[in-house]
């Protein structure tokens, strides 16, 4: 795992956002792999009419709650995936794990029971809505790596503006970076978009524990791509336009269709848990928006996927020394397809 590590200033992870969304910076790496600092505004000089952006609408849900068992004992539930109506899979904290059949009291007024356990999740039974119950009692999950607790700063800027369908844990973090104002400009410019959707698990944030990459089992996550998306792609191509994806989740959504239907990017809603690695065969993405990830992480192997192990490790260390703000709240990259992948 040496080979995916690197060692960062914990000055360097962003704790809160920048004033403004797209006042980030942008380390560009063209196809020459030269490393360029920019402005994340820049991105409009970047990108030529015709490129299609790839955007995912999930929306990050206050996944975090906080409670106690009814027989005692403080406990924290933190929601991976909304299964149904009134039911959830969930992390569980406690002291001792909550058999089948305990009752927990969360926000002091909601009663929710523990239906059984599958793993590290715990398959919870609401007396509401999940989603309602969220939205009012809930918590925004921030990152483990954000140190201060969430606020109403953080319930408006760790969601996307073009945040649409309720169900990740986490925030499609390229996507963080554009502004209304942003998309306008882009729009002007004749690049086009589209949107996936793919629920971010908090399993995003775990790292690769086992230096065989082959034993690595992949969190899963739910995605949908519309026929919209697919013909939107399909445009793109026609037009001599760029596939671009923000952010790695965007990625994940495309490729992953394109790999399960033979190399064709189709239609599909449902789970997946594409690994995706140095030596992956790319399908879809020509080139992608995305920050800066932890180490030993599954994105930091995808980006080496994209644009090589010698170009990524060159990358972060640029990064590190032009003191670039890390992880969620942090600046971003502008990757190619194509680069030169020897230094």
């Amino acid at each position: 795992m040496i080979d995916f590590n690197y060692v960062l200033p914990t000055d360097l992870i962003a704790q809160f956002p920048q004033s403004t969304r797209s006042a980030s910076r942008l380390l560009h790496i063209d196809q020459k792999g030269q490393y360029v600092d920019r402005s994340f505004i820049d991105l409009i000089d970047l990108l030529k009419p015709n490129d299609l952006l790839v955007f995912n609408d999930t929306r990050v849900i206050k996944a975090r709650m906080y409670g106690r068992k009814a027989a005692g004992g403080v406990i924290e539930v933190l929601i991976e995936r909304v299964t149904g109506l009134n039911t959830a899979l969930a992390h569980v904290k406690a002291s001792k794990s909550p058999p089948i059949g305990t009752e927990l009291i969360l926000a002091d007024a909601i009663t929710v029971h523990v239906l059984g356990r599958s793993a590290d999740l715990y398959d919870l039974l609401f007396e509401q809505p999940v989603l309602d119950t969220l939205d009012q009692y809930g918590e925004v999950p921030l990152p483990p790596y954000i140190q201060h607790s969430a606020d109403d700063t953080d319930a408006q800027r760790y969601q996307t503006v073009y945040a649409k369908v309720p169900g990740a844990v986490a925030a499609p973090t390229a996507g963080l970076h554009f502004d209304e104002q942003l998309l306008a400009r882009l729009q002007d410019r004749g690049i086009q978009s589209c949107f996936v959707t793919l629920h971010v698990g908090a399993g995003t944030f775990q790292p690769v524990r086992d230096n065989d990459l082959s034993k690595h089992i992949m969190h899963s996550e739910w995605y949908t791509l519309a026929p919209e998306t697919v013909a939107a792609v399909e445009k793109a191509r026609q037009l001599g336009g760029r596939v671009v994806a923000v952010g790695t989740t965007s990625v994940r959504a495309l490729e992953s269709s394109a790999k399960m239907h033979d190399g064709h990017l189709t239609a599909y809603s449902g789970d997946t848990q594409l690994f995706i690695q140095p030596g992956f065969d790319w399908q879809v993405v020509d080139a992608m928006v995305t920050n800066f990830h932890l180490p030993q992480s599954t994105l930091l192997m995808l980006v080496s996927a994209f644009i090589g192990l010698d170009t990524m490790t060159v990358a972060y260390a640029h990064a590190i020394q032009a003191r670039y703000r890390f992880f969620s709240y942090g600046d971003a990259m502008f990757l190619e397809k194509g680069l030169s992948h020897e230094i």
